[in-house]
C-alpha cells in the first residue's frame, strides 16, 4: 500500500485502474516509488497496461478496446503532483486542480465514443497530452518519437544545463520583437492610407463626442419623451383613477371594499370558509389605500419645464441621424464611440514611425542579449552532456558509439534561439556522425534513450519514466548493467520497466507479474505484486524456462541479492 507519507514526499504515478478493457475485467494497481519491473509470459497482457496508461495520456482508440460482453471500458491513472510546480500551474490555470492529486480518466463505449476527464471534469485529448508531457515519459522498442524529434534534443540540453527559465524568457522576448517589427512594417506600408483613415476617424469621433451620449442615456431620453408627449392624457386618466379609487364623493372602490368586508364579517363565525375571503378583501383594501398616495404624488410631480419636450425631440433626432450614419441602432452609439476612440489611438501610435522603429530596435537588442546568453550556456553544457551519455553507452555494450550534440547557427533567429540543436550519432567505427533517425536501430535507440535519461534524470522535470522492453536484443552482462542503470534512475524518479530479462527484473524495488487465465470460456488478464518468495520463482522462471530447479532458484536468489 502507498502510505500517506510517500504520497506527500514523492511525485509519482500512484494508482492505475482498468475496467472492462481488452482482456482485463477489473484491475486496480497501486505503485510504489523507485524502480518497478513488470514481467510475465509472452501474450500474458503486459502491453495492455501500457495501452491503458497511454489512453489516459491522450492516445486515440476505438470501440474495440471494450472487453467482449461489456458495454463500456474505463481506465484512469492517479498522479501525485504536489511537488511538481509546472503540473500544478497547468491545472490551476484551467481550474482543474484538486489538491495534490491529478486523475486522468478515459471512458469508451462499444460504438466508438470516448470521453476524457481531468480530476472529474470534462477535458480534451489535447489536454490529456499536454498534462501528460509534464508527468510521464514513455520509451519503447518501437516508439522513440521523443528522441527522434530535434526540438526534444534542445529541451533535454536546456533541462540538463538548467536553462529552461532563460529559454522561456528568450522565446517571450522574441515574440515581443516580432510584434514590434510587425507594427513598424504595417505602419510603413500603410503610409498615406493610414493618415486618411485617421482624419475620417477623428471627424466621426468628434461628432459623437459633441453628442455626448452616455451609457443608458438614450433609453432614459426615450422614456421621458414618451411621458411628456402624453402628459395631458396621463393627468386626466390619473385624476379619474384617483376619483374611482378613494377621492370620489360617491361609491369609490375603497368604500365598496369596506362595505363588502363588513357584510361578510358578520357571517364568518357561522361559515369559517368565509374567513379567507374576508382576509383577501382586507388585503385588497390595504393595497388600494397604499396605492392612492403614490398616484397622487406622481400626478403632483407630473409637469414639464418650458421647451423640454422640444429639446428632447431634437436630441432624439440627432441620435437617429448619427445612428443611420453609422448603420447601428441609437442604443449602440456609445459602443461605436468607444471603438472609434480605440482605433484613433492605434492609428496615432502607428503614425509615430520613429517611436515604432525605436521599439523594434530595443526589442531586438534585448532578444539578442538573451539569445547569446542561451547560446553560451548551451555550448558550455553540450560536450559534458554527451560525454556523460557516452560513458553509459560503453557499459551498455556500445563502446564504439560516438555521440555529439551539434549547435548550428540558424539562417535567422527563432523563438528557440540562434542555433539548430541536434544529436548526431555513429554506432560503429569509420561511420560518419549522422542524425539519429538515419543511423540508429531500434535497440540502439532504446539503449541511447536509457543512457540519456540516466544522465538527464537529476535535471528532468518529468517524474515518471516507462521503459517498454528496452532490453530487447541484449542479455548477460549488458542486461545486468541495464538493470543497475534503471535502479539508479529510480533513485531520482519513478521508473517502470517491462522486461523479459531476469537481470533487469532482479533490480526492481517492486515486482509486478502479469498473468493470463481462462475461466468459463473467457480469457482474463490480471496483475499481482510479488512477495519475496514469489519473486524468486518468477526470476527462476525467466532464467530457466518452464522447468524450475533448485539450481535456478539458487541462481535467482543470488541475482536478487546482488
Amino acid at each position: 500500500m502507498i502510505t500517506a507519507c510517500l504520497l506527500r514526499n514523492a511525485v509519482m504515478l500512484s494508482l492505475l485502474k482498468i475496467s472492462q478493457f481488452a482482456i482485463v475485467e477489473n484491475l486496480e494497481l497501486e505503485f510504489s516509488k523507485g524502480f518497478s519491473v513488470i514481467t510475465g509470459e509472452t501474450g500474458a497482457g503486459k502491453s495492455i497496461l501500457m495501452d491503458a496508461l497511454g489512453l489516459c495520456l491522450g492516445d486515440r482508440a476505438d470501440g474495440g478496446v471494450v472487453r467482449a460482453g461489456a458495454e463500456r471500458a474505463d481506465v484512469s491513472a492517479l498522479f501525485v503532483v504536489g511537488h511538481l510546480p509546472d503540473a500544478l500551474a497547468w491545472l490551476q490555470a484551467r481550474e482543474l486542480d484538486e489538491g495534490e492529486d491529478c486523475t486522468l480518466r478515459r471512458t469508451f463505449t462499444r460504438d466508438g465514443r470516448s470521453r476524457a476527464y481531468i480530476n472529474g471534469r470534462p477535458a480534451t485529448l489535447s489536454d490529456l497530452r499536454d498534462i501528460g508531457e509534464l508527468l510521464i515519459d514513455i520509451h519503447s522498442q518501437h516508439e522513440h518519437q521523443t528522441l527522434l524529434r530535434k526540438d526534444s534534443h534542445r529541451q533535454m540540453l536546456d533541462s540538463y544545463a538548467d536553462l529552461q527559465k532563460l529559454a522561456l524568457d528568450t522565446a517571450q522576448q522574441y515574440r515581443y520583437w516580432q510584434s514590434a517589427a510587425e507594427k513598424l512594417q504595417k505602419a510603413e506600408s500603410a503610409g498615406a492610407a493610414q493618415s486618411a483613415r485617421l482624419e475620417i476617424v477623428e471627424h466621426l469621433l468628434r461628432e459623437l463626442e459633441q453628442l455626448g451620449l452616455n451609457a443608458g442615456e438614450y433609453e432614459e431620453i426615450e422614456q421621458r419623451h414618451d411621458t411628456l408627449a402624453h402628459l395631458g392624457s396621463l393627468q386626466q386618466d390619473g385624476e379619474l383613477a384617483l376619483t374611482l379609487m378613494t377621492e370620489g364623493d360617491g361609491d369609490t372602490a375603497a368604500r365598496l371594499l369596506q362595505r363588502a368586508v363588513k357584510t361578510l364579517e358578520g357571517h364568518a363565525h357561522r361559515a369559517p370558509a368565509l374567513s379567507s375571503t374576508v382576509e383577501l378583501l382586507r388585503g385588497a383594501l390595504i393595497q388600494l389605500e397604499e396605492a392612492s398616495p403614490g398616484l397622487r404624488h406622481f400626478l403632483d410631480d407630473l409637469e414639464a419645464s418650458p421647451g423640454e419636450l422640444e429639446q428632447l425631440e431634437q436630441r432624439l433626432s440627432h441620435c437617429h441621424q448619427l445612428a443611420r450614419k453609422h448603420r447601428v441602432t441609437p442604443h449602440e452609439l456609445v459602443t461605436v464611440a468607444e471603438q472609434l476612440d480605440q482605433e484613433c489611438q492605434a492609428l496615432r501610435e502607428a503614425q509615430d514611425l520613429a517611436q515604432l522603429a525605436d521599439d523594434a530596435r530595443l526589442a531586438e537588442q534585448s532578444f539578442m542579449q538573451l539569445a547569446e546568453q542561451l547560446r553560451s550556456g548551451r555550448q558550455q553544457a553540450a560536450n559534458t552532456f554527451c560525454e556523460q551519455i557516452q560513458a553509459f553507452l560503453q557499459g551498455l555494450g556500445m563502446g564504439n558509439a560516438r555521440l555529439e550534440l551539434t549547435l548550428t547557427a540558424l539562417a535567422k533567429p527563432s523563438a528557440q534561439g540562434l542555433d539548430d540543436i541536434e544529436f548526431l550519432f555513429s554506432a560503429n567505427p569509420g561511420q560518419p556522425l549522422r542524425p539519429l533517425g538515419k543511423v540508429a536501430s531500434g535497440g540502439e535507440l532504446s539503449r541511447l534513450s536509457l543512457a540519456i535519461q540516466v544522465v538527464h534524470a537529476r535535471h528532468s522535470p518529468v517524474p515518471v519514466m516507462v521503459f517498454d522492453e528496452v532490453d530487447v536484443g541484449i542479455g548477460g552482462g549488458i542486461a545486468e548493467v541495464v538493470g543497475r542503470l534503471l535502479k539508479a534512475l529510480g533513485e531520482h524518479a519513478q521508473v517502470f520497466s517491462i522486461t523479459h530479462q531476469p537481470q533487469v527484473a532482479a533490480r526492481g524495488h517492486q515486482h509486478l507479474r502479469v498473468e493470463k487465465r481462462v475461466q468459463d470460456g473467457n480469457t482474463h488478464s490480471t496483475v499481482v505484486v510479488l512477495s519475496p518468495a514469489e519473486r524468486i520463482e518468477e526470476i527462476a522462471r525467466m532464467s530457466g524456462g518452464l522447468t524450475i530447479t533448485d539450481e535456478t532458484r539458487k541462481h535467482a536468489e543470488m541475482m536478487l541479492a546482488g
